[in-house]
């Protein structure tokens, strides 16, 4: 007598590998997503910068010293009372804007220093946050 035999499901073997699977997957993408989140809060320490960086601008296009372009005097915003989301410190010191992120953005300080060259204005940018590719030039 032939009788047919009955679906029965996946073996044990069978849900093992797909489990072992899943868990090298989660381990290779936990560590990229907890990287992308930081540099995503750290974009909002960069953009921060950019409102010093336009006081500084506007400091030396009206012809005043670069080692006076200090924070909350000739056209550098001041810091303000309490720090923007995901930013530790502000700061303008003859020019250089200097911006930290809070530990949640990573912790990595942005500098940003001006130079005029021929009229042109280029900024360069260093601090931890450019070896950590958190920020570019």
């Amino acid at each position: 007598m032939n009788m047919k035999r009955v679906q029965q499901g996946f073996t044990l073997i069978e849900l093992m590998i797909v489990v072992a699977i899943i868990g090298i997957l989660a381990a290779v993408a936990l560590p990229a997503y907890q990287d992308y989140t930081k540099k995503a809060k750290f974009a909002n320490v960069v953009s921060v910068s950019n409102a010093y960086k336009m006081g500084v601008a506007e400091c030396l296009n009206n012809g005043t010293a670069k080692a006076d372009c200090d924070i909350a005097t000739n056209g550098v915003p001041s810091a303000p009372a309490t720090m923007p989301t995901n930013v530790q410190s502000i700061g303008v010191v003859d020019g250089v804007v200097t911006v930290t992120g809070t530990s949640a953005a990573g912790g990595y300080t942005s500098v940003l220093e001006p130079t005029v060259d021929n009229g042109v204005m280029r900024w360069a940018q260093s601090g931890t946050c450019k070896n950590a590719g958190f920020c570019k030039d």
